[in-house]
């Protein structure tokens, strides 16, 4: 017979909808389940009826101390991919946050940043084990951080305008160029609109890294946010697997997983090496902001108050290649881009970004021959 199961798992966020990947795919692997799963959000309160329920197993990321209760009564398996509290006493998988935090330090350090920022919310253990582990790896390579959070839901959380301000004030008194980690995608989001209002320009003077690589969110981003990509979906799998073992009566090998993240998408907000020196940071935003419109390196240096001399030297010490190598690499990659998330044709996609010939294209390799 089927397992009856409950999923308690929101489907709002790119992480909760990889979790559940995680779990059909194991189902698809290992026999399918009588599942019930509702449409929920993080902060939903669990279904009241799931006290009384005489099923076979809970996978839970909704677990309130009720819950908790309800659920030793009546005896049913639970395994927690909660990940908003401290170990408890569940059996419990959930995505390993200090080696998130590792691993944004190190990548940040990579780009040769040498003052950095944590953002993150109180009160939520995840965020909190992210920031402690950045900030740790930061201080090792003797480098400080500056820390920034406040609350993310409930009655200690701001409006959007008041908390923007608060970020953007926390943001004002780091010197550029700087490097800040934020606790999710969500955070990193804020961030970048919090330097737009104070017109520092992301990546060249504020590089900006967020975790949970939802992808719609971070393209939401203006520009695009870099994130580091949590293993949801084999966070998904192992809780399954887990309550499969507690399912035929059986104790797993160990009741709290980690499951380390795989690595980091890297987008336009932190593509770019530390730079020092506002009038280069200037002028690679300029290209990042024109170079589709098919801008000249004199038109570059007029804008960014630099001069040409200044910028080629700068920009190869840096970058390893010329100004006008830059705008073309910006072009290049904008219609790698739109080849690959739209239906345009070449000849559009030329057009909007700034090539005159979309012929071009095959001799420098974005469209294959």
């Amino acid at each position: 017979m089927k397992r009856h199961v409950a999923l308690i798992i929101e489907t709002s966020s790119g992480y909760g909808r990889d979790l559940m990947s995680g779990i059909v795919k194991y189902m698809r692997m290992h026999g399918e389940w009588s599942v019930f799963v509702e449409q929920r959000n993080l902060w939903q309160k669990p279904p009241s009826w799931l006290g009384n329920w005489q099923g076979d197993g809970v996978i839970s990321r909704a677990t309130t101390p009720k819950l908790v209760e309800a659920i030793e009564k009546n005896g049913v398996p639970l395994v927690e991919v909660t990940d908003r509290r401290g170990d408890g006493d569940l059996p419990q998988v959930r995505s390993d946050d200090e080696a998130i935090g590792q691993m944004g330090a190190e990548y940040l350090l990579e780009r040769g940043f040498r003052r950095f920022g944590f953002c993150g919310f109180s009160r939520e253990a995840w965020s909190e084990r992210r920031g402690a582990a950045f900030v740790e790896h930061v201080e090792n390579n003797g480098y400080a951080c500056s820390q920034y959070s406040s609350a993310w839901h409930g009655r200690g959380a701001r409006d959007w305008e008041t908390e923007q301000q608060h970020i953007a004030e926390w943001l004002g008194e780091l010197e550029p160029p700087f490097a800040v980690l934020a606790c999710n995608d969500v955070r990193g989001q804020h961030i970048i609109d919090a330097c737009s209002k104070l017109n520092l320009s992301v990546p060249e003077q504020v590089a900006v890294l967020g975790v949970d690589n939802d992808d719609l969110l971070c393209r939401v981003c203006s520009p695009p946010l870099s994130s580091v990509i949590p293993h949801a979906e084999a966070v998904g799998f192992k809780a399954a697997e887990m309550l499969a073992v507690l399912m035929n009566g059986e104790k797993p090998a160990t009741e709290t997983l980690l499951v380390p993240p795989v690595g980091v998408a890297t987008r336009q907000s932190t593509d770019v090496v530390a730079i020092d020196g506002a009038g280069v940071a200037a002028a690679l935003r300029y290209i990042r902001e024109h170079a589709c419109r098919g801008v000249s390196v004199d038109e570059v240096v007029r804008n960014a108050t630099v001069s040409r001399s200044t910028l080629e030297r700068q920009v190869r010490k840096y970058l390893g290649r010329t100004p006008q190598e830059e705008i073309r690499r910006v072009q290049i990659k904008r219609a790698q881009e739109l080849m690959l998330s739209t239906d345009l044709s070449a000849e559009q996609i030329a057009i909007l970004c700034g090539f005159d010939y979309p012929e071009y294209f095959y001799t420098v390799g974005c469209i294959p021959i």
